[in-house]
């Protein structure tokens, strides 16, 4: 079973994050620049003497794979460790099966294509 793990968390975090799944030996990260709201809603900013509702806030995405539950569970808890401020907008980890995955340059699949 492969799993794919997401993880939206705040910018100010990213090195700690990164720096974290370093630490553990994770292999395959994509980072995204990303934009969303959540419990939060935003925030009032002054811009030119007029009131704004920041809606988006941005975010980075962290998206891993990997080849089993067990590291399913390590990639989770290094990033919460990493990510938490205990503040609201912390962030979220998603998890789920991935049916298949290809290397495109030597056509392997499945698990081979991890590596």
């Amino acid at each position: 079973m492969m799993i794919k793990v997401e993880a939206i968390v705040r910018e100010e975090v990213f090195e700690d994050v990164k720096e974290a799944l370093n630490a553990i030996d994770v292999n395959g990260i994509t980072v995204s620049q990303v934009m969303g709201c959540g419990a939060q809603r935003g925030y009032k900013k002054l811009v030119r003497g007029t009131e704004v509702d920041v809606v988006m806030l941005p975010k980075i995405k962290f998206e891993i794979v990997v080849s089993s539950e067990e590291w399913e569970k390590k990639v989770i808890d290094a990033i919460q460790k990493a990510a938490f401020t205990g503040e609201v907008g912390d962030g979220k980890i998603f998890s789920y099966e991935m049916r298949t995955a290809m290397k495109i340059r030597t056509k392997e699949s499945g698990y081979d294509a991890l590596n």
